[in-house]
């Protein structure tokens, strides 16, 4: 479970991440991310926490499927949290082959997206 301090809850942040965030296309996710501080003016005290949020669409499958492979994603976010700078914000989009992927292959993909959109400096689109 992820605390409540790094879970995004505002349809804005989730809109703005997806828009204007970078972008990294897996075969299970998509990872978008964006930093909400600007790190010229903003000194670390202000930045807030980095937050995670995740849309699992009905295409992925079932209500229970979507509710494992969320279980499943925010297990494997909250590992995560270290990885990310104060003040990201990251959106992860689970695409509907997800719901037949294992903790591991979810973990390695995550992984691999956050990497890919930290490397990129621009957009990745």
């Amino acid at each position: 479970m992820l605390p409540a301090q790094f879970r995004m809850r505002r349809s804005a942040d989730f809109g703005a991440t997806v828009r204007q965030g970078r972008r990294a296309v897996q075969p299970d996710v998509i990872v978008y991310s964006r930093t909400s501080c600007d790190r010229r003016t903003d000194t670390f005290d202000e930045c807030a926490p980095p937050q995670v949020g995740l849309i699992i669409a009905k295409s992925v499958g079932s209500a229970v499927e979507r509710h494992q492979v969320a279980r499943r994603l925010r297990h494997v976010a909250r590992e995560m949290l270290g990885d990310l700078g104060s003040g990201e914000q990251v959106v992860i989009r689970a695409r509907p082959g997800s719901s037949a992927a294992k903790s591991d292959a979810l973990r390695e993909q995550l992984r691999s997206g956050l990497w890919s959109v930290h490397r990129s400096g621009g957009a990745a689109r």
